[in-house]
């Protein structure tokens, strides 16, 4: 049926589309710096005194193509050490005069206690290299404050490791180039550390801040990683105090730090270095710097120097010389022995600053205090506008009647602001109630915005459609005043309060889901360009009737630095998470399908609220008309019906799917049984993944409208090996594999026996002593101890037991992870606190495939990438 416009609503229409070409433009720009457009990157032959991504470049692709298998078990990982190590000495080899350099390579060994992904657990870990350089003036001491550069080289399992952490890496010894090639004298120690067992959770920084000897002469850090090849190279996370923020926002040359990404760190699954330096074992003041975007290849096969996204890393590096150089040089810089004593006399110093970059071109910062300040002035503000608006004039009564018009007009952008939300979450859950797959939008992000942003506009326009007549408590007549301009007044005054009391709220209270994270930062920068638009506004009706396209224009033109910055913060913010949704867990049904679409939706929807609702007050009087409202509409059901078409997954961004190879043994020679097991990552189920690749259903002899009643499900004790991170797995499967592959491939099992007999204790205790031997498998990446018994005590983690697993009423189960190498078994002992019996779950995880799984893993398609590897899991009794 044809539309029928009015002119009122061909104006809408103008405006709508205008407005359109605004936030396009911004996007675009947003984009291109968002993905490091704007950045050159330098060629092999830059000057040596310039940082150079290519000449970085060239590490990445020796160690992630040349090297490879930087995984622990693995040759390439010894390789890897070893080609850093003579890099570092060529270096030496050609310092200038008045530069000292050390170079370093340790073996660390330990044990502690950790919390990761919601699980106590124990790490035990043996023979574990770490690489390091110090670089410092020939005059320098050896307890002299040092910076410390941290980077780690190990890869995880099945994957080249280009982005994570080879590019780091690269970095480190692009920035070590520079650093003795400039001739650069530091007037602090720099050290360089290449740390070979993060992707173990942390190990090799836990060996190096535990027990190396400069480990108390650290006064500042910068830990280098990687959640993707690239873009944005975020500071995540600052502290302890606000120093190193500080040092960052007066160094950094491209600036791109959020103190809001630090609240979000947390809820986010996965751990860094950061943790050991500067919360768990050394409270040093650092900063943890990660590349975000290209998450699709995060832990893949696809992590590739192909992939890196050109200029990220030429921005990091001409980040962090000017940072480390600022670090060197600053008072603050203070060994662990002079922070306690400065700590006894002053206290801690924990407090967090508000920091944040607007589009990488500079760095707003301010501290706490500042912030209490500087958030509280909109809400004066908003209290005091209807006493200078009205008491001189009209009094008392006639200052409540408009304060009680700016509370409904704040009620009116509340509901705008819920329905912003409320409809795109809405519509996702329709859809997906008629639909088979869910993460349509995932291989192509502009559908997601294309199925969601329409209808939260929409959502948006529905309270001021349904308000259209605001009921004003001020008398039109008295105040000699237009219902236009009361009504607009009451609309925008009630959108500003809003935002300043959000940003109140979360500067005082620190309340979390709160727009404008980590101190309100942002509904303060939009309170205060509201502010300055609607001066503007008011400004222009001495020139332009009131709601004209031209007094709209003088109101959106003062306000676009704000919506920049708002559609930059969000844009991206919705990149990264898009990108993780392929990887946040497979839930269990029936509320796991709906996550990932609900999630994106929410977010997207919260996104448009933020970089529309500034406009909103003044734009609505246009927007807010019958045939615009079912444009939207329509055009949202219109992408999210074209959005069956597109598929959820492709080779640029794939589906993760685990396959593990799982094998039961009985003792060092026996086999129990052989297995396939397989688990998915997000909400995308197995059945998916086989009615897809029905080339993977036909070798595993099974139907491609598979259901999970039709065959055997593997469940969490059968994924031990990979805890914690099997908790995020949900609805595996498991198929029958043969036996004599395995046999034809192993000589001997992984198995726990007694090396001496059992010792009585006091009080009806006992003290079993066990020794573990990992067989002859080939590329062991990690053993895992499961426990279960009244344990009192044991050789691990300094006596120390983690918090225990307890299901129902069974016994606590105590988690202990083994790493490393090495000639010997490991050995070990366990106490009991009575005479009941201590059972031990044993799983070694190997990375190395029998024929017949290495097959079955390279028969799926390349929109899937598959992690493999094989499982020994065997139960003991004493």
């Amino acid at each position: 049926m044809a539309w029928r416009l009015r002119s009122g609503d061909i104006a809408g229409f103008k405006i709508l589309f205008s407005l359109g070409i605004l936030y396009g433009l911004i996007s675009v720009l947003v984009y291109s710096i968002i993905h490091m457009k704007f950045i050159t990157p330098l060629p092999m032959d830059a000057p040596p005194d310039r940082f150079s991504e290519a000449r970085a470049i060239e590490h990445v692709r020796v160690l992630s193509e040349d090297i490879g298998g930087r995984q622990e078990g693995r040759q390439g990982l010894r390789l890897a050490a070893q080609y850093i190590k003579t890099q570092l000495e060529m270096m030496k080899e050609r310092a200038q005069p008045g530069i000292r350099i050390e170079i370093e390579e340790t073996i660390v060994n330990g044990s502690f206690n950790m919390f990761f992904l919601r699980h106590s657990i124990s790490l035990a870990y043996r023979n574990h290299t770490n690489i390091i350089m110090r670089i410092s003036s020939v005059d320098s001491g050896e307890n002299d404050s040092a910076v410390l550069v941290n980077g780690h080289f190990d890869a995880p399992p099945g994957s080249p490791g280009a982005g994570d952490c080879g590019s780091c890496v690269a970095s480190i010894l692009e920035l070590a180039r520079l650093c003795v090639d400039s001739g650069w004298i530091p007037p602090r120690p720099v050290i360089f550390l290449f740390n070979g067992a993060e992707e173990l959770f942390m190990l090799g920084s836990h060996g190096f801040i535990t027990t190396h000897r400069w480990n108390e002469t650290i006064g500042a850090f910068i830990d280098l990683e990687a959640s993707g090849t690239g873009g944005f190279d975020l500071v995540c996370q600052s502290g302890p105090g606000s120093w190193p923020s500080y040092v960052y926002a007066q160094s950094a040359l491209y600036p791109m730090a959020n103190s809001a990404a630090q609240d979000l760190f947390g809820i986010i699954p996965g751990d860094t270095d950061y943790r050991m330096f500067a919360q768990d074992f050394g409270d040093i003041p650092g900063l943890d710097v990660i590349f975000l975007l290209g998450g699709y290849f995060y832990h893949t096969a696809s992590d590739t120097v192909e992939r890196l996204l050109p200029g990220s890393i030429q921005a990091r590096g001409d980040n962090l010389f000017r940072i480390i150089k600022a670090f060197t040089s600053s008072s603050n810089l203070q060994n662990a022995h002079q922070r306690r004593l400065r700590s006894a006399v002053d206290g801690s110093d924990n407090e967090r600053a508000v920091f944040f970059d607007y589009l990488s071109w500079f760095l707003i910062y301010y501290s706490r205090e500042q912030a209490m300040l500087l958030h509280s002035l909109p809400v004066v503000i908003f209290f005091l506008v209807p006493l200078l608006l009205r008491f001189p004039i009209w009094g008392l009564a006639c200052c409540f009647a408009t304060f009680y018009d700016f509370l409904k007009g704040m009620l009116c952008h509340t509901f705008a602001i819920l329905l912003a939300i409320a409809f795109p979450v809405a519509f996702a859950v329709i859809r997906l109630l008629f639909s088979g797959q869910t993460m349509n939008w995932f291989s192509t992000p502009y559908l997601a915005f294309l199925m969601f942003v329409p209808c939260s506009l929409a959502g948006m326009l529905i309270p001021r459609m349904l308000w259209e007549n605001f009921p004003l408590a001020q008398e039109v007549s008295v105040l000699k005043l237009s219902k236009v301009e009361l009504v607009a007044e009451a609309r925008f005054w009630g959108a500003f309060g809003l935002y300043s009391i959000l940003t109140l709220v979360r500067t005082f209270f620190s309340a979390y889901l709160v727009a404008g994270l980590s101190g309100g930062f942002l509904t303060f920068v939009m309170s205060a360009f509201m502010l300055l638009a609607w001066i503007s506004f008011r400004l222009s009706m001495k020139s332009f009737v009131v709601g004209s396209f031209r007094s709209t224009a003088c109101y959106v033109i003062p306000l676009v630095p704000c919506l920049m910055y708002a559609v930059y913060f969000g844009g991206f913010l919705v990149a990264f998470v898009i990108e993780k949704m392929g990887m946040t867990g497979s839930l269990p049904p029936p509320f796991g399908y709906f996550i990932p679409d609900v999630i994106v939706a929410a977010i997207i929807g919260l996104v448009t609220s933020w970089s529309v609702g500034p406009i909103l007050p003044v734009v609505s009087h246009w927007l807010t008309r019958s045939p615009i409202l079912q444009f939207l509409l329509h055009s949202s059901v219109l992408a999210l019906a074209l959005s069956s078409q597109f598929f959820p997954y492709s080779a640029d961004a794939p589906k993760r799917v685990i396959f593990q190879h799982t094998i039961w043994n009985a003792g060092a020679s026996q086999v129990k049984e052989v297995t396939y097991d397989f688990a998915v990552v997000d909400s995308n189920t197995l059945p998916f993944v086989f009615k897809h690749a029905p080339e993977v259903a036909n070798v595993l002899h099974i139907n491609t409208e598979l259901s999970f009643d039709a065959v055997e499900q593997s469940h969490q004790e059968d994924w031990m090996g990979i805890f914690p991170i099997s908790s995020l797995f949900s609805r595996c499967m498991k198929f029958p594999a043969k036996r004599s592959d395995v046999l034809a491939e192993y000589n001997h099992f992984p198995h726990l026996t007694t090396n001496k007999p059992q010792e009585s204790l006091n009080g009806g205790s006992r003290r079993i002593y066990l020794e573990f031997s990992l067989g002859s498998l080939k590329e062991v990446w990690v053993a895992v101890l499961n426990i279960t018994g009244s344990l009192s005590s044991w050789s691990f983690a300094a006596n120390v037991l983690p918090a225990h697993v307890k299901t129902g009423n069974g016994p606590p189960s105590y988690i202990c992870r083994l790493s490393g190498a090495g000639d010997k078994n490991w050995t070990f002992w366990l106490e009991a606190n009575s005479s009941e019996a201590i059972k031990v779950d044993v799983a070694v995880v190997d990375q190395y495939l029998t024929e017949s799984a290495a097959k079955l893993k390279g028969v799926f398609p390349n929109w899937i990438d598959v992690t493999a590897f094989s499982s020994f899991m065997s139960t003991y009794v004493f």
